[in-house]
């Protein structure tokens, strides 16, 4: 089945547009968030990465959040230097580096993940459940059918 034609392919009807541009438009309103808890939206994404089990490793950081290896190794060194996360060689293999929260990154992150919950409700206040439940589950599988078409 094909959906998308020349006469219907519009920003306003682009997935691509439409998932870019509301991504764009949450991180703008989120920014005074982060700012208020001196914290980048890129450096709390990366402890929720570590908080819920997405990545271990500065390699699995990189990917989750889309960063190339460089930049994520300089944040995963701004993060150590901030006291929020730890580093620790494995015991298996060496050369494996393990990332795990400290007590102070796991707070910063609970924190600022409890008034990013209490905006998304206030953003959301007026959808029905279903919707969210909807949206939510055909988001997962785009991205799964994107992870898919990558790998392939």
């Amino acid at each position: 089945m094909s959906f998308y034609s020349d006469s219907n392919f519009s920003p306003e009807n682009s997935i691509g547009y439409l998932v870019r541009r509301s991504e764009q438009l949450g991180t703008a309103a989120l920014e005074p968030l982060f700012a208020a808890h001196d914290i980048t939206k890129t450096q709390w994404s990366a402890l929720v990465a570590l908080h819920f089990n997405r990545a271990s490793t500065c390699a699995e950081i990189a990917r989750d959040l889309g960063h190339d290896k460089g930049a994520t190794t300089r944040l995963v060194d701004t993060l150590e230097e901030r006291g929020w996360i730890t580093r620790a060689r494995g015991e298996d293999d060496r050369r494996l580096v393990k990332l795990a929260l400290t007590p102070s990154g796991e707070a910063i992150a609970a924190t600022v993940r409890d008034e990013v919950i209490g905006i998304w409700n206030g953003w959301l206040g007026s959808w029905n459940e279903k919707d969210i439940v909807d949206l939510t589950r055909l988001l997962r599988r785009l991205r799964d059918t994107l992870q898919d078409g990558v790998a392939a």
